[in-house]
C-alpha cells in the first residue's frame, strides 16, 4: 500500500506549528454582536422615551435662539463688526448645553428613577457595555441637533453681525462647539450613572458648568481667575468658540476643547468603576 506523503509529514510537524492554525472565531463574533444588541436596545429606549424628541428640538431651539436674541441686540454700524460677532452669535451654546445634560442624564438616571435599570443590567449582564452603548446613542441623538443649530446659529450670526475673520476659523468655532456639546452630552452620562439620580446629576453637571467661572470672578488673584478659567469644563471649552483676541484668551482654542474632554473621560471612567463595583 502507497503512503501518502502528506499524513506522513502532518506527524512530523512541530506542535508549535499546530497551534498557530487558525481557530474557529466564534467566540470573537460574538463580541460585536453583543455589542450591537446593546446598541439597538439602548437606541430603542432613547427614540421611544417621550421626551427625547422635544429635547433634541430644544438643543436647536436654544441655541439658534439665544444667539439670535444676542446678534440682534449687539450694536454694529461698520461694515466689519468690531470684538468677536462670531463668539457673540453662538452664545447660545451656553443654553444649549443644559438641554443637552438634561438628555444625556435622562438616559441613564430615568432608568435608575423607575427601576428599570435592574431589567436592563438582567438582559445585558455586561455593565461597561451598557455605558458605552449608552454613551453611542447619546453621542448619536445630540450631534445632529448640535450641527443643525450651531451651523444655524453661526450663519445668522455671520450675516446679521459681519466678521473680518476668515472662514476656516469661523469652521473651527462652529465644528469645535459641536464637538463641546457632545463632551457635555459624554460628562453627564458619566455623572448620571455615578449618582443614580436624574434630578441629582443635572445638578451637579450645572454645578460643574457655572461654578468655574463664578469662583474665577470671585478670585482676588488674577493668576487664581486664570487658572479656574482653565480648568472649568465651558470656560476652558467654549473658548475654541474665540475667533479674535486669542493671545488674550485663559487657554487655547483646541487645548480648551481638550480640558472638556479630559472631564467627560474621567466622569465615564469613573461611571464605569462605579457600574462594577455596586449592585445596580
Amino acid at each position: 500500500m502507497t503512503r501518502d506523503p502528506l499524513s506522513q509529514e502532518e506527524r512530523v510537524r512541530p506542535r508549535s506549528e499546530e497551534r498557530l492554525r487558525p481557530r474557529p472565531a466564534g467566540r470573537a463574533r460574538e463580541v460585536p454582536a453583543e455589542g450591537l444588541r446593546y446598541l439597538r436596545a439602548e437606541w430603542t429606549k432613547l427614540r421611544t422615551a417621550p421626551e427625547t424628541v422635544w429635547l433634541v428640538i430644544g438643543i436647536v431651539a436654544a441655541t439658534v435662539g439665544v444667539g439670535l436674541v444676542v446678534a440682534l441686540n449687539m450694536p454694529c454700524t461698520t461694515a466689519v463688526c468690531g470684538g468677536d460677532p462670531t463668539k457673540a452669535g453662538l452664545t447660545g451654546v451656553q443654553l444649549g448645553q443644559a438641554v443637552v445634560a438634561v438628555l444625556a442624564v435622562l438616559a441613564i438616571g430615568g432608568e435608575y428613577g423607575t427601576g428599570m435599570i435592574h431589567g436592563t443590567l438582567a438582559a445585558m449582564p455586561r455593565r461597561t457595555g451598557i455605558l458605552a452603548a449608552k454613551a453611542v446613542v447619546v453621542t448619536a441623538a445630540v450631534a445632529p441637533a448640535a450641527v443643525v443649530a450651531v451651523t444655524v446659529a453661526a450663519l445668522a450670526g455671520r450675516h446679521i453681525l459681519p466678521a473680518g475673520v476668515p472662514t476656516s476659523t469661523v469652521v473651527r468655532a462652529a465644528g469645535g462647539s459641536v464637538v463641546y456639546l457632545v463632551l457635555i452630552g459624554l460628562l453627564a452620562v458619566g455623572v448620571a450613572a455615578v449618582v443614580r439620580n436624574a434630578a441629582a446629576a443635572v445638578g451637579v453637571v450645572l454645578a460643574l458648568l457655572f461654578l468655574f467661572p463664578v469662583l474665577a470672578a470671585a478670585a482676588p488673584d488674577p493668576t487664581w481667575e486664570r487658572h479656574l478659567l482653565q480648568a472649568g469644563p465651558m470656560t476652558a471649552g467654549l473658548a475654541v468658540q474665540a475667533t479674535t483676541g486669542l493671545d488674550k484668551l485663559p487657554i487655547g482654542p483646541w487645548a480648551g476643547l481638550g480640558v472638556t474632554a479630559a472631564w467627560a473621560a474621567a466622569a465615564l471612567l469613573a461611571a464605569a468603576i462605579a457600574l462594577e463595583a455596586r449592585d445596580a
